[in-house]
């Protein structure tokens, strides 16, 4: 079974993520901020990671440039979900390592259709 790691500081937003993900059969971990993502990530390293920008103790841009300079940091298929919508994130979120860009609300078929798009389900 496939992993993600649901890595936003709010718990009903994890909380949606995690009920969507487990409905598409992944197993799912989650973080609160990014520093709580990046251990996680060194314990076992997850297969899909889906990404909040603005978060306390470590941002999602900062998870994700310390998660791909970890050994295996580059497997992961990073998907940011976030309000931040200006093309100047989403360009350095692509440029820091994100596979794909979700805005917030979401919903099931979104997810679905983002992680068919990068090959994970």
């Amino acid at each position: 079974m496939k992993t993600c790691l649901i890595v936003d500081d709010s718990k009903v937003i994890r909380m949606v993520a995690r009920k969507i993900l487990q409905e598409l059969e992944f197993e799912t971990v989650e973080a609160a901020d990014g520093q709580e993502a990046l251990d996680a990530s060194k314990a076992s390293m997850p297969d899909a990671v889906l990404l909040d920008w603005n978060m306390p103790v470590m941002n999602g841009l900062e998870y994700l440039v310390e998660l791909r300079k970890l050994p295996n940091g580059d497997k992961p298929i990073v998907v940011f979900c976030t309000t931040e919508n200006d093309l100047e994130h989403i360009q350095e979120a692509m440029s820091a390592g994100a596979n794909e860009y979700i805005m917030k609300p979401f919903d099931s078929e979104i997810i679905q259709a983002k992680f068919a798009q990068v090959g994970l389900i």
